[in-house]
């Protein structure tokens, strides 16, 4: 799972921001209390932070705050049919980042999805374009009216002609790598960052896991580009560590999709709830003749479905009654349609329920300011504890 005049980014300078989790405004602004004779800075947002926290936090979230121009680092991927205007803002508002999903819509509803999307926020986000939908091409001709910050390249690769033509606009553009050859070719491309996403993740998915990524192209390209990354996330301990590393930001997408104000059917949230990190599975590809971009969802009647798509599709194009282009338009045209029936209509049996791994570690409901700031905190002290550690033994 993977849309206002042009925005330019603010200047966000100092500590902790007011009205947000956590994040960038002059210190002297917020309320201070004291506790055991510990410093504690609150935002309005009540999301208490200790000022050593909060001065890791700023460190750490350095290079992913100048290149959003957000508070907190924190990407909601992009999911077709859930990361819709109200998702997008409410995300956005809460100081960190999202992307509207373009899924294979026809251009005016795009249009209409953006402009309700900047009455809801003034924050920066993002379009999320699939480049193997049907709509691709018509949807990338549509940026230079939209005049968007932000352009995010996902579910195939883009020919360096699309990263620049996106770039023309004047938005930044960040693309999705799976392997380290990707990942050089996007940036060779001109992509202004990357999304390093590991095989964990839900939806439209690579091979290799993230902690294989991490090493062979975050430790890399880290000091070049802003390297983003994501795949089996879903806590703010995790997200410390992974900055330690060098990441800009982290991604998540299902603890998002199971959010108050995702728009996404009950039955379909309280099936990622209930569900086990081995529910979430990969699709096979059965036939090098129909190349399909794995997906990863909950198993269930849906996934097997899909698998017989294939082998009937390889029936036809062995019979000659199919071409293979037509071939794959079928299997894009089965996924956009299961994942409606799941997400819209609550059909959890036959519908494409796309989860992440790190289904298994959501297990309720939250508004999403909640989930930001549980995120903030639990980074927060996580920071502060292995900074201690750091530190030389007293004498």
């Amino acid at each position: 799972m993977r849309f206002g005049v042009g925005w330019d980014a603010p200047e966000r300078r100092g500590g902790i921001s007011s009205g947000v989790s956590i994040a960038v405004a002059r210190r002297d602004r917020l309320p201070v209390r004291h506790s055991a004779g510990r410093e504690i800075i609150v935002t309005n947002a009540q999301t208490p932070v200790g000022s050593e926290a909060a001065e890791l936090l700023d460190r750490f979230f350095e290079s992913g705050r100048a290149f959003l121009g957000v508070d907190t680092p924190l990407l909601c991927g992009a999911m077709t049919w859930v990361s819709d205007p109200k998702l997008v803002a409410a995300v956005c508002n809460a100081g960190a980042f999202a992307s509207l999903a373009a899924g294979n819509a026809p251009p005016e509803i795009i249009e209409q999805q953006v402009e309700e999307t900047r009455r809801l926020t003034d924050r920066p986000f993002a379009l999320n374009l699939i480049t193997i939908a049907p709509a691709f091409r018509s949807q990338l001709d549509l940026l230079p009216r939209l005049r968007l910050p932000f352009v995010v390249f996902a579910g195939g690769f883009p020919k360096e002609p699309e990263i620049r033509f996106a770039k023309e606009t004047g938005a930044r553009v960040l693309c999705f790598a799976s392997t380290k050859s990707i990942a050089d070719r996007m940036l060779r491309y001109g992509a202004d960052a990357i999304i390093l996403e590991g095989m964990e993740a839900g939806g439209h998915v690579g091979h290799v896991s993230l902690t294989v990524l991490l090493q062979q192209v975050l430790f890399e390209v880290d000091e070049r580009v802003p390297v983003f990354v994501a795949g089996g996330v879903a806590t703010g301990r995790m997200c410390a560590h992974l900055f330690l590393m060098g990441a800009a930001g982290v991604q998540m997408g299902t603890v998002f999709a199971v959010s108050e104000e995702s728009c996404a059917h009950d039955a379909f949230k309280m099936k990622f709830v209930r569900a086990n990190a081995r529910d979430a599975v990969s699709t096979p590809q059965f036939d090098s003749r129909l190349p399909v971009v794995a997906v990863r969802a909950l198993r269930n009647a849906g996934l097997e479905d899909f698998g017989r798509l294939q082998l009937d599709l390889i029936r036809r194009l062995d019979a000659g009654e199919i071409h293979r282009a037509a071939a794959q338009a079928k299997v894009e045209e089965y996924w956009m349609g299961a994942l409606r029936r799941a997400v819209v209509d609550g059909d959890v049996a036959q519908g494409s329920l796309m989860a992440g791994q790190s289904v298994g570690l959501v297990n309720r409901i939250r508004p999403v300011r909640e989930i930001v700031g549980t995120f903030v905190r639990e980074m927060g002290r996580e920071l502060t504890r292995l900074s201690r550690r750091l530190r030389p033994p007293a004498r």
